[in-house]
C-alpha cells in the first residue's frame, strides 16, 4: 500500500483526484492512503441538509458524494483520504469503517488521548471519565464505486476549532468538537511544553492505517 506524505491540499483539486483515480483503477492497482491538510473548507455529504450550515461567512461549502452531513476541514487537522479495492480485500463497508475508527483510536492513544466509538455516529470521540463519549475527535465518511472506496477520516490535531461553531457538525445541533491538543491539555498535559505536531500524526497515523486495512 502506497501512503502519500502529508501535505497541504487544495479541497476541490484532491476531490477530482479521488474521483479519477477510483474510475481509472484496474484490479492490480495498488491501494493508496494520501494524507492532506486543507485549507478552510465546508463539506457536505450525500444526506446533507442545508439547515446544518449556519454561517459559512467567507468559508466555502461543497457538496460531496461521501456519506453524512457537513463537517469542516482546515489547518491543524490530518485528513487521510483510503482509496482501497474492498472486493480485493474481502471487506464490508462496515469492516472498513470499523478499520478506519481502530486505527484513529490507536493513534490517539500515541498521544495519550482515550478515544471512543459512539453507537449511531460514527467518527470517533474524547473518552469522559466514565469512558462516555464526549466531544468529537474525527469525523468519517465513505464513497464506495465499483467495490472501491475513497474519502476516509479526519483527525482534529491542533485546528483554530471556531469554524465548527458555524455548523451543526454532522447534523448534531450544539455537538462539541475538540482536537488531540485540548484534549491533552484536558488530561492535565501542557500544550506549550509538549506541543502535538499534525505531520508527526499523520506519520503514525499513516502506518497505523495502513497496518489495520492490510490485516487479514
Amino acid at each position: 500500500m502506497l501512503i502519500r506524505p502529508f501535505a497541504p491540499a487544495d479541497y476541490l483539486p484532491t476531490l477530482d483526484a479521488m474521483r479519477a483515480f477510483t474510475a481509472a483503477r484496474g484490479e492490480d492497482t495498488p491501494d493508496e492512503i494520501w494524507l492532506v491538510e486543507h485549507p478552510p473548507v465546508f463539506t457536505q455529504g450525500l444526506a446533507g441538509k442545508p439547515e446544518h450550515v449556519l454561517t459559512p461567512g467567507e468559508i466555502p461549502v461543497v457538496r460531496t458524494e461521501r456519506g453524512g452531513q457537513v463537517t469542516y476541514h482546515g489547518p491543524g487537522q490530518v485528513v487521510a483520504y483510503t482509496l482501497v479495492d474492498l472486493r480485493r480485500r474481502h471487506l464490508m463497508v462496515r469492516d472498513m469503517v470499523c478499520r478506519l475508527e481502530a486505527a484513529a483510536i490507536e493513534t490517539c492513544a500515541a498521544w495519550a488521548v482515550r478515544a471512543v466509538r459512539k453507537p449511531g455516529a460514527p467518527g470517533l470521540y474524547l473518552a469522559g471519565a466514565d469512558g462516555a463519549a464526549g466531544p468529537k475527535l474525527a469525523s468519517l465518511g465513505l464513497k464506495v464505486s465499483r467495490g472501491c472506496t475513497y474519502h476516509g477520516i479526519a483527525l482534529n490535531v491542533a485546528m483554530d476549532l471556531e469554524p465548527f461553531e458555524r455548523i451543526n457538525p454532522c447534523g448534531y445541533a450544539g455537538l462539541e468538537v475538540t482536537d488531540l491538543s485540548r484534549a491533552r491539555a484536558r488530561a492535565g498535559m501542557s500544550p506549550a511544553a509538549d506541543p502535538v505536531d499534525p505531520a508527526a500524526v499523520a506519520r503514525r497515523f499513516g502506518d497505523i492505517l495502513a497496518a489495520h486495512i492490510e490485516r487479514p
